[in-house]
């Protein structure tokens, strides 16, 4: 038997034990015509090509490996379903599927989803049967609309320059689920480290007689129980820690989770994790439980050679976050892409400090339209990824300017996206756009790609005097807040291949490169009021070479190099002393 690709739990934050892993093989056809749904392709009984699911066709691992541009497709596969798991709920998940898809199980539509980027599931108890049922997919893409996040997907056939091979239709695993008649729909988790207490939000399928439990566990001790009554759709739950232990970076403790929802007999059982740890933002400096802390970030695309936006393996995922940490790094801007849920896992379980992004690049927000193209998936991803402890801020947009009339005042996109991003999580920075144009904002960013390091050292030290140099006064004005390097560097490596490849700047050799570094990570993080830097970037993606370490992930200098890098990244920085 083949093996199942990426056959772990997609979900850690919300495992049950009864689902079944629909990644694999699936029938495919290409729709170029966009003319599938007027020929009723999901009443066809096969498709001519097959396709190894969560790989997008894009890329090698799919057995496919077609970069033109792809205006649909379309899935097809069996499962089987015995008839004993048919006393509850069957729902149906999928990771991501880029862009807008319909979902049909056994010719029956059970769903639409427009994003490319969150993930979402719909109830199939209706539509199946014991035995042997189908599933079939539709999934259209188009990035040069302006209609849609795209990220770094490029918009013409090649990739070119900071722009890379596009991705359509599955890339994240699809899965299903068996779940009882009453059943929790969905989870918030927000600890409270002032109080000890950890606040619990569940939204159930249905309340008859129902009865929420919680179990906090640490150690493999009990830290804390409680129950509650459900009472309609919702139910909050308060848990009283008997001992609270402190989430951090390089120091990631967690609390496993056990729910219970106990409806008629029904019973609803969950296992899931959260990590207690504050946030604050003042002072020119983010605040991490309580202290200064200088967040040493890298810029990760999150692209794979073979998989483009899928990451080959579980193990994969965590050796990006390892291969960050052994040069100094702390944490992660995700770039330009919303990372899955198991990305965020191994940052949970490293103490790997993120920021939560998404891929707005090629949507078009110069009219109020882009708000609605952009906000509902945003507002998805806040949902799914709220209860990771190794998010410390969301940045929805990165180098965006409102340029439209609709922009020009408060009403504007960004504007909109950043306040309803703070009604939904209170609890973190919100940054409204990386680099250069800033509505509103809790952290004032910028991108600096200038080489010379003295020059790039004489411009932050004014900071101290209050004196800001703003690389684009008429798009911004500082307002005090905590300042943030959020791109700097990019510096090439890739001799032999200049002609072929491309970087922000291109040093003659790996000693010029390295005094570079050194000299440009100095000047930030000798600042105080610099509270952040983010180099660009961890690893090179396809043609943009100026990663510190290969596509493939090996190593691009010599030792000596990496260990002066690792010392620049980790000198004690100036907030923190």
């Amino acid at each position: 038997m083949i093996p199942i690709p990426r056959p772990e739990h997609p979900k850690p934050q919300m495992l049950r034990k009864c689902w079944d892993n629909l990644n694999g093989p699936w029938e495919f056809e290409t729709d170029m015509s966009r003319s599938g749904m007027d020929k009723e392709f999901w009443k066809r009984e096969s498709f001519a090509r097959e396709i190894v699911v969560p790989f997008c066709p894009e890329s090698a691992l799919s057995g496919i490996g077609f970069t033109d541009f792809i205006p649909a497709v379309w899935y097809k596969r069996n499962f089987a379903i015995p008839a004993e798991k048919l006393n509850g709920r069957v729902i149906l998940h999928f990771g991501a599927v880029d862009y807008f898809s319909r979902v049909w199980v056994n010719e029956i539509e059970v769903g639409t989803h427009k994003g490319g980027y969150s993930s979402f599931s719909f109830d199939i108890t209706d539509a199946v049967k014991a035995g042997q049922n189908a599933i079939t997919v539709y999934a259209e893409d188009d990035n040069r609309r302006g209609k849609q996040p795209g990220g770094k997907q490029s918009v013409l056939f090649h990739s070119h320059r900071c722009l890379y091979t596009r991705t359509t239709g599955i890339w994240q695993t699809v899965w299903i689920e068996y779940v009882p008649k009453a059943y929790i729909k969905s989870l918030r988790v927000t600890p409270d480290a002032a109080t000890g207490k950890v606040f619990i939000d569940a939204l159930v399928s249905c309340s008859d007689n129902a009865e929420l439990s919680a179990k906090a566990i640490f150690n493999g001790k009990t830290a804390g129980e409680a129950k509650v009554k459900v009472l309609g759709r919702n139910a909050r739950l308060t848990l009283d820690l008997n001992e609270v232990v402190l989430w951090d970076a390089g120091k990631p403790n967690l609390y496993d989770l056990e729910l219970v929802l106990d409806s008629n007999g029904s019973r609803d059982e969950l296992s899931s994790y959260f990590g207690i740890r504050y946030i604050d933002w003042k002072d020119h400096a983010m605040y991490l439980n309580g202290r200064p802390l200088f967040q040493r970030l890298v810029l990760d695309q999150g692209f794979y050679p073979d998989g483009i936006y899928t990451a080959p393996t579980d193990e994969a995922l965590k050796k990006d976050i390892e291969l960050s940490m052994e040069v100094g790094f702390n944490g992660a801007r995700l770039h330009q892409k919303v990372f899955e849920e198991r990305f965020l896992y191994h940052a949970d379980k490293l103490g790997y400090l993120v920021w939560g992004e998404h891929a707005n690049w090629g949507l078009d927000i110069d009219k109020a339209e882009g708000l609605l193209h952009f906000l509902p998936e945003w507002m998805e991803v806040l949902e799914r990824d709220y209860n990771h402890p190794s998010i410390i801020g969301w940045c929805p947009f990165n180098e965006s300017w409102d340029r439209g009339s609709f922009g020009k005042d408060e009403h504007g996109v960004l504007y909109n996206t950043y306040k309803a991003t703070k009604l939904y999580d209170n609890t973190r920075p919100v940054i409204d756009t990386s680099g250069y144009h800033h509505v509103i904002t809790d952290i004032y960013d910028t991108h600096d790609y200038r080489q010379d390091a003295a020059v790039f050292a004489e411009c932050y030290n004014k900071l101290k005097k209050g004196e800001i140099h703003e690389l684009l006064p008429e798009s911004q004005n500082y307002g005090g807040q905590p300042y943030f390097v959020s791109e700097y560097g990019g510096m090439w490596w890739k001799p032999g291949a200049e002609e072929k490849s491309w970087g922000y700047s291109m040093p003659s050799s790996e000693e010029e490169l390295c005094e570079r570094y050194e000299g440009l990570t100095n000047a930030l993080t000798q600042c105080e009021s610099v509270c952040a830097f983010c180099y660009t970037q961890l690893y090179d993606t396809e043609q943009e070479c100026n990663g510190l370490y290969t596509y493939e992930r090996e190593r691009k200098f010599k030792d000596e190099i990496y260990a002066r890098i690792k010392k620049a990244n980790t000198r004690a920085a100036a907030i923190e002393k």
